[in-house]
């Protein structure tokens, strides 16, 4: 079992000023966690059927030099659920209707797995929002059936079915070390898996892992070359979700981008890893800051 399991999430957060609200991103009610007031702003996103929750062990370190934003995405956890399937397109709509309404104009992104995917399709549609990027076992530029059937079936029957059991599995999957999937993050989970509004969206939140779906949403070679902002990829290496192939031809796609593989981690590297995975963020990010407008300057 992980040293980690005594690091529960108000331990993570009980000496860090921070707020927890619901913003209004174009009529949709958004949860965000705030912390920090550093001049420039990181927005954390989680994976498919995720919620912020999946990043506190990574806000106080970066709360210490940066404005953190961490969300429930569009349709997940307590952010609104509209009755329409989440596509791409959808869930980069929501981030920056987001950053428009807490009035960040550009801003570092943290994205993991369909997070990664969000923010890599931001960062070539509106690459003056984005700062820059950073990919954690990031999905969206493969169409693996396998995989998309075990994250399918695995969080349907936990939806579905009001067993524990079944949310503590879909959390282990995401771990290399079973233990991180600690009893309060699966208490946390299940109570969101549980709401009636999330029951009720399944299907929409579910609509990637449906080939015909996936394949229209998905990153090809070409749109990564599109990718302009600086990019760090970390991935781990027992990923269940995705091969090291699969981060290296992302890695080889995106110019410039720069590659780092954690040993003995899943497909939370932000979690299973957090003291390495912050090491590396800070350095990346102190490495790329973003370019603050200089008052009086046309444009």
């Amino acid at each position: 079992m992980s040293n980690d399991l005594a690091r529960t999430i108000w331990a993570e957060l009980a000496d860090l000023d921070f707020s927890l609200s619901t913003v209004d991103a174009a009529g949709v009610p958004t949860r965000s966690l705030r912390a920090g007031d550093g001049a420039e702003a990181v927005i954390f996103l989680h994976g498919t059927s995720g919620h912020l929750e999946a990043f506190v062990r990574n806000l106080r370190p970066h709360a210490e030099r940066y404005s953190c934003h961490a969300i429930d995405m569009l349709g997940h956890g307590y952010t609104g659920k509209p009755d329409h399937p989440y596509e791409i397109p959808r869930y980069r709509d929501h981030l920056l209707a987001y950053m428009d309404a807490v009035g960040v104009d550009r801003a570092h992104i943290v994205g993991e797995s369909l997070g990664g995917w969000v923010g890599g399709r931001t960062a070539i549609d509106d690459p003056d929002r984005i700062a820059s990027l950073q990919l954690l076992c990031a999905g969206g530029t493969v169409a693996n059936p396998e995989v998309m059937e075990r994250i399918r079936t695995s969080t349907r029957r936990a939806v579905e079915t009001d067993d524990v059991e079944l949310t503590r599995r879909r959390m282990q999957l995401l771990m290399a070390d079973p233990g991180n999937a600690t009893e309060e993050l699966v208490t946390v989970r299940h109570e969101i898996y549980h709401r009636p509004d999330f029951v009720a969206n399944i299907d929409n939140l579910l609509c990637l892992q449906e080939i015909e779906t996936r394949l229209r949403n998905i990153l090809e070679p070409g749109d990564l070359a599109r990718i302009t902002v600086p990019t760090l990829i970390v991935w781990g290496r027992d990923n269940p979700f995705g091969d090291v192939p699969e981060a290296t031809a992302m890695h080889d796609a995106i110019p410039g981008s720069e590659l780092v593989l954690l040993d003995d981690c899943g497909h939370w590297p932000q979690h299973e890893q957090a003291d390495r995975y912050n090491e590396l963020s800070l350095g990346f990010l102190g490495k790329h800051p973003a370019e603050v407008p200089v008052e009086g300057a046309p444009g």
